[in-house]
């Protein structure tokens, strides 16, 4: 069975460290890590009358995992003011109804630097924010800072096809 349609002598998948987030269409500087796109869809379990040995199984409702995105704290303020819209200081006159939902992309790129595939997140908004992680003197760490992002589903770009690879 062949891998790829287009590099069939290419044996090996895509690595997971060469990604990039966008929020709005916006880059996100500096992301380090981005929890997996995960999606479960709950089984309806009934039995018919007729059939008193077996049970079956049907979708139910679907669920959208959080997604947390991590990076080393910097002076780019782009997780911290996402967070705010959510949370505000002013009260409940300091959220913003029209701007907290963002739409999000997480592209994959192979070791050329071409891009190999992209997910569509729809309607994200920020969760958790973790602004300044667990300081430790006597540690020898980045710090990072983190959200999780709840979202309404994601999908694949199917724009985003295989390229010749030299």
């Amino acid at each position: 069975m062949v891998q790829f349609a287009v590099n069939t002598t290419r044996i090996d998948p895509y690595k997971n460290f060469k990604f990039r987030v966008t929020v709005d269409q916006q880059i996100v500087a500096g992301v380090s890590k981005v929890s997996g796109l995960k999606r479960t869809t709950e089984v309806v379990t009934h039995r018919d009358g007729g059939q008193q040995a077996m049970k079956f199984h049907s979708p139910g409702v679907t669920n959208f995992e959080p997604i947390t995105l991590e990076r080393g704290i910097t002076y780019d303020a782009t997780f911290e003011a996402w967070a705010q819209t959510v949370f505000n200081v002013e009260g409940d006159a300091g959220m913003s109804l029209k701007n907290y939902k963002k739409n999000m992309t997480i592209e994959l790129y192979n070791l050329q630097g071409t891009k190999v595939r992209a997910w569509n997140v729809y309607r994200c908004w920020v969760s958790e924010f973790t602004a300044v992680p667990e300081l430790d003197a006597n540690g020898n760490a980045i710090a990072f800072e983190s959200i999780i992002v709840q979202n309404e589903g994601f999908e694949r770009d199917i724009a985003v096809v295989e390229t010749a690879e030299f």
